[in-house]
This record gives C-alpha cells, structure tokens and sequence, in this order.
C-alpha cells in the first residue's frame, strides 16, 4: 500500500483496492506518504552529517520503495551501516535482490517486536557495534502495533542502545475520532487483525518520554527540519504522521 501512495510499482491489486477505500476516510492520504517518505530522508541525513551516526537499524524497511535509509545515509558517509528488520516476505524478497553487492547493509527477517531475536541476528552483530550510538527507526510503523506492544518493543530496543543513540518514532495520528476508528477498522480488516490503530499526539509523546529530543521537538513531521523537496511540502488537516527524535542521555 505505502508503494502505491508513493507511486512505485511493486504493489498488488489487493493493496491498490484497499488504498482507494482509505483515500475516500482520508483524501490527504497520498499527500500524508510523500511527507512521511520525505521525513525519513531529513532525518537519517541530519543524524548522519549533523550527529556522525554510522549505523542504523530501520523497523519496517519501507522496501522496494526507492531512496531508502542506506542510500541517504552512505552519501554521506560511505562507511554508513544499515539493518532493516521486516517480516513481509514480499519486502525480504526485493530487499536482498538489491542489498546483495552490499556489504554494509543487511535485511533481517524478523517480527520488531523480537528485540532479543533482532540483537542476536548475525547480520547485525556483524553491523550493529553495541558500543556506538545507533539510530533506530521505528517510522509509521507503531501503528501496526497493539496498544500493549509498543512501549515494551521501545524499551527493550532502548536497553540495548549505546548512549549517544537516537531514536526516531512517528505514527498516524489524528485529531478525528471518525478518522481514527475508521481507518483503524479498515486496516484491521485488510490485515486479518494484524494492526493496531490509529493513536493521538500524547501516545506518541509517551513513547519517547525519558528522551531528549531534539530541535524541532514533536510534531507533524512535515515540519521537522523542513527543506527544499522535489515533491513540495502539503499540511493536510484530517490525519498526519507525528513524531520526532529522541537521545539516549
């Protein structure tokens, strides 16, 4: 679904047909995944230039889309090292059809909610150094998550960080209760249940309470550190992604 928003190709009939119900509860949807897409790629190049981080573990690649995080982060630095953790097979699939010749960025097949299973992961003892900061990125996923998921998945993740390390976290939130339980039914009918919902801005504030966060704070990610973009930024009023990043004292 998120391919299609985007405009990509690699999607199927099924993900197309749901995208048109969302996009009659939610018209800004289209517009919504470009500024999140765009997010993503500000936010790895800051942490990269502007922090020095060099390794970062991605929840929920994003994959086949293009300009993913090890291409933004190894252009700035070319020894960058990128884990994405994805249990789709579809994504595992085109993941490592286009990380095989390189050796600096791996794809794991695991559910993020298995911290130990993720840490214990040769590709990311192999990438992921415990003892520098890391970027982990839990970006428009924590909606996919129940409720009594998220906050454990967080901290366990948090435990094993060095300190120094980032995380990024942002989700769908809206102010609409309609847009909430609407998208929130949709969504768990397309997945068979496999979805968690649609939340408002204090649960996100929670989930990186103990943080520092840093300049620009929380808030609607089209505003996070905007920049000149190829697709020009749209404020959309019925349903946003919401976060920021968060260090590890």
């Amino acid at each position: 679904m998120y391919d299609w928003l985007l405009g990509g190709i690699d999607n199927y009939k099924a993900d197309r047909d749901a995208c048109q119900i969302l996009l009659e509860i939610a018209p800004s949807t289209k517009a919504l995944a470009v500024n999140n897409r765009a997010f993503l790629r500000r936010v790895v190049k800051v942490l990269a230039q502007e922090y020095g981080i060099r390794q970062f573990l991605d929840h929920g690649s994003g994959l086949p889309t293009r300009d993913n995080v090890h291409e933004v982060a190894q252009r700035v630095a070319t020894d960058a090292r990128v884990v994405y953790v994805d249990n789709d097979p579809i994504v595992l699939a085109h993941g490592r059809t286009r990380l095989v010749e390189n050796d600096r960025t791996a794809i794991v097949q695991a559910d993020m909610r298995d911290t130990d299973g993720i840490f214990r992961h040769s590709d990311v003892t192999r990438l992921i150094r415990r003892d520098e900061p890391t970027a982990a990125l839990f970006v428009s996923v924590t909606h996919c998550l129940k409720d009594h998921e998220v906050q454990p998945m967080i901290d366990a993740v948090k435990e094993r960080l060095a300190p120094g390390s980032f995380m990024v976290i942002c989700q769908l939130v809206s102010e609409h209760e309609k847009v909430r339980e609407d998208v929130t039914a949709l969504m768990a009918d397309a997945t068979g249940g496999n979805w968690g919902r649609v939340r408002e801005e204090d649960d996100v504030r929670g989930y990186l309470r103990g943080l520092d966060i840093i300049e620009p704070g929380l808030r609607d990610v089209t505003d996070w550190r905007p920049d000149r973009e190829v697709h020009p930024r749209q404020h959309v009023d019925d349903w946003v992604e919401w976060g920021g990043v968060g260090r590890l004292p």
